[in-house]
């Protein structure tokens, strides 16, 4: 059963020990257009290489790998005002939206393999066109929630919240190759969390739509156990939701990810990281993910790589159910008295 603030404590101890049952459809997203660094469209095939599909097999799970997606190349891709590679963009979380739908209407949670986290819109878009109103948890350093007239850089991977929430539809300015976009995610229903590069523009959207988030600064006043307390709590309160947990690596502090883009110093240990997707997992609502922004190129060394793409493995696992415990009671016969 989902958790329930009168049924929390003994629902976490039920959902600690269930395994299987989860259908995954894997979708790779091998695109990074939407920022300037080449190599993040590496990560889908890393983190496959990495055993991903294997351990999930061997954690119980039923998994179908849809692949890759062929995404267009895109000539003469000039500027709109400030937003850059917008036909790119446009046209390859289109795409992306298709292939995510597709793995929905299979009737799996979805694990989309990124790329660069401008593909969000293109997974979440494509996610609530089959369930309908979502629950998003953005686990980031950033919150990627300017809109094109507020970025200081114009790169997309820093807006992609803004094209999909209802209150911002109004401050999005009309761009051709985004016009499939409507909007489908109501603030109250976005918890962020491990915020610690925030622009100007964003703190002022946050703050003026009452979005739910919790920086670095909450998270080492409460403790993640806390955390994802109130985020469960915040989003239930909302009514019961699927959730759209959307994972960048850079969430995690840069000892442990340093491939990424964006590194920002003071962020979630690997312990944290992992305990969010372990209760969002345990909520049982969870019915799609973004793993985003490994990117190879920016690794100094393989051991670097190596840790990056291993920790994006492990945050998946945790997703469906992997065991910190060890082995699983159920691996054993226990005797009837």
């Amino acid at each position: 059963m989902p958790l329930t603030k009168s049924s929390r404590g003994l629902g976490l101890v039920l959902r600690t020990f269930t395994r299987g049952h989860h259908s995954v459809g894997i979708v790779g997203a091998p695109f990074w257009k939407g920022q300037p660094r080449a190599g993040v469209e590496e990560g889908p095939d890393l983190i496959r290489a990495a055993g991903l599909v294997e351990k999930l097999k061997g954690q119980g799970c039923k998994v179908k790998d849809y692949g890759n997606v062929a995404f267009e190349e895109v000539a003469n891709d000039d500027p709109i005002g400030n937003v850059k590679r917008p036909l790119a963009v446009g046209r390859a979380n289109e795409q992306l939206a298709n292939a995510v739908s597709r793995v929905k209407r299979d009737g799996h949670t979805s694990v989309m393999l990124g790329g660069d986290h401008s593909l969000a819109i293109g997974s979440i878009h494509g996610h609530a066109s089959c369930r309908g109103e979502l629950s998003v948890v953005w686990v980031d350093a950033h919150a990627d929630i300017n809109t094109p007239l507020t970025s200081p850089t114009g790169n997309i991977h820093g807006q992609p919240m803004s094209y999909l929430i209802h209150e911002l539809h109004s401050k999005i300015p009309a761009i051709p190759s985004f016009s499939w976009v409507k909007p489908c995610v109501w603030a109250k229903d976005l918890v962020y969390i491990g915020l610690r590069d925030v622009d100007p523009g964003e703190h002022y959207i946050l703050k003026k739509l009452n979005i739910k988030m919790f920086s670095m600064t909450e998270v080492d006043r409460l403790g993640i156990a806390k955390v994802m307390e109130q985020t469960c709590d915040h989003l239930f309160s909302k009514g019961k939701k699927p959730i759209h947990l959307s994972y960048d690596i850079d969430a995690l502090d840069p000892s442990i990810s340093p491939a990424t883009g964006t590194p920002v110093k003071g962020g979630l240990t690997y312990r944290e990281g992992i305990y969010i997707t372990e209760l969002i997992c345990q909520t049982g609502l969870l019915s799609a993910v973004d793993m985003v922004e490994v990117n190879p190129k920016r690794g100094r060394s393989d051991a670097e790589i190596d840790s990056t793409v291993s920790s994006a493995v492990d945050l998946v696992l945790g997703c469906f159910g992997r065991l910190r415990e060890g082995s699983h009671p159920a691996d054993y016969a226990i005797p009837k008295p």
